[in-house]
């Protein structure tokens, strides 16, 4: 597998959406004292700003709707 097929887009729509607001609470929340878990916040964040998830590459799922 290669490093492009691992960052093709493939989290789209509402899963984009959940992990980005997932995300930033979690990230909020680590700063503000609630959580410890910083990075657990992060990898949500960026996966979902980016549209890509390496996992989801790794088993073949896809959630963007095709073109």
């Amino acid at each position: 597998m290669t490093t492009q097929s691992l960052l093709s887009k493939n989290v789209g729509g509402i899963d984009r959406t959940l992990r980005i607001v997932i995300g930033a609470l979690m990230v909020i929340a680590a700063l503000i004292g609630y959580s410890k878990w910083l990075l657990i916040g992060v990898v949500p964040l960026a996966t979902g700003l980016m549209s890509t998830c390496p996992l989801y590459s790794l088993i073949g799922l896809n959630t963007c709707k095709k073109d």
